[in-house]
């Protein structure tokens, strides 16, 4: 962040004199669940389970698990969200121009959209990853890190491989939640993925609550809701 961007947002209010997130001033959205089962994972999430949220396309798996886990960091309980996903198998990242951190910025995208609207401001992520209140992880650099006094929210966990999602999950630390979200239905890694083996196992460790979002759950709109449910009954 240039000098000239922090002095606009100490200005605004965001930052104070040290620098650091005036909280009052960078307000995060209320967010109420919109289902049941979304109900169910905000509950969950408050009684300190980690989560397992998978299923249709459009049921807001990836937007309740960054409002979750920004909610908690912003009120401080943790010092940052760490996203965690995997480069699109089916485009290899060294095909994009650009650094590490330009060709990156693709992954990114959707949830630095989900960040900007959960603040109601078109820099908010940007302003949480200059904070080191939010991270973005490629798998590819997971190995080595521990991560502590953090929630790790892994997104599109259906193109994980098992060595993936093994990696991640092994590097938690101290003071460290974790989130998982995707669905299967939509995996570029065929047989190769490994989340029906990952889940079998986190779901008889008794710390993760899961999940499935179904026709009932989606949020998205009308036309994607109406369009699964079409896909269903003619691809039974």
């Amino acid at each position: 962040m240039t000098k000239r961007q922090q002095r606009a947002l100490r200005q605004q209010g965001v930052l104070d004199t040290n620098h650091e997130i005036n909280v009052d001033k960078f307000n995060l959205s209320h967010i109420e669940p919109l289902t049941s089962n979304q109900s169910a994972a905000f509950a969950s999430w408050a009684e300190g389970q980690n989560l397992l949220l998978h299923g249709m396309a459009g049921t807001g798996k990836t937007f309740i698990g960054m409002y979750l886990a920004l909610q908690d960091v912003i009120q401080g309980h943790y010092k940052r969200v760490v996203i965690v996903r995997s480069a699109v198998p089916t485009r290899d990242i060294g095909f994009l121009p650009g650094s590490i951190e330009e060709k990156l910025k693709v992954y990114e995208q959707p949830y630095s959209a989900i960040a900007n609207q959960l603040f109601k401001r078109g820099d908010a992520y940007d302003i949480l990853k200059n904070k080191f209140m939010l991270e973005f992880l490629p798998t590819s650099f997971v190995r080595g890190t521990t991560l502590d006094n953090c929630i790790v929210l892994v997104d599109e966990i259906n193109n994980l491989t098992f060595h993936e999602l093994d990696s991640v999950i092994t590097r938690l630390g101290k003071n460290t939640r974790m989130i998982l979200a995707g669905d299967m239905m939509q995996s570029d890694l065929k047989e190769a993925s490994g989340l029906p083996r990952f889940m079998n196992i986190i779901e008889k460790m008794g710390l993760f609550d899961s999940f499935e979002f179904d026709i009932e759950d989606i949020v998205r709109s009308g036309l994607v809701k109406q369009y699964l449910i079409t896909k269903d009954r003619t691809y039974v």
